[in-house]
């Protein structure tokens, strides 16, 4: 776990719920790759926990990773939040189930075998890579919302450049 892996997740929701999307600038040394996708009926607070998902889900090894992310309700879900959650056995402080839990279980598997840093910046700040990854997931959005005639059947894409 010698090299850093820098990974910057953005979600977007039009209406909440609504339809959503979620985005990926994951950077690694010279290279880096961006991940997109969409969902039709979703939240905001679903997208930013998928995409941070589908970042660690696309690295291939162990890792040392920094997450940036724009969502206090990812970053204090995961550095403050989560040891009491399992605990309570997926309750919050005041015993009601916790709110997207199949995308948190699913992120405490992601990150498993990580060693992950998790920072957070303010949105639509003027961060270029925070920016970069709002715009994926608004492209996502848009590709959802294209007449059928102009869409790709995809709902997860990939880029990269190196």
């Amino acid at each position: 776990m010698s090299n850093r892996v820098n990974i910057y997740t953005d979600g977007a929701c039009r209406g909440n719920p609504g339809p959503g999307g979620w985005g990926v600038v994951l950077r690694y040394k010279d290279k880096e790759l961006e991940l997109y996708g969409s969902e039709p009926n979703t939240t905001n607070n679903r997208m930013e926990l998928l995409a941070a998902i589908k970042g660690l889900e696309a690295l291939k090894r162990p890792s040392k990773v920094c997450i940036t992310t724009d969502s206090i309700y990812v970053l204090k879900g995961m550095s403050e939040w989560l040891p009491d959650w399992i605990r309570r056995g997926w309750k919050t402080a005041t015993r009601k189930p916790v709110k997207n839990v199949d995308l948190w279980q699913r992120l405490v598997a992601a990150q498993q075998e990580h060693d992950i840093e998790w920072k957070w910046v303010k949105g639509h700040n003027g961060h270029i890579e925070n920016e970069r990854a709002d715009a994926l997931a608004n492209r996502g959005i848009d590709e959802l919302l294209k007449p059928p005639a102009q869409k790709n059947t995809k709902t997860n894409h990939a880029t990269s450049r190196t």
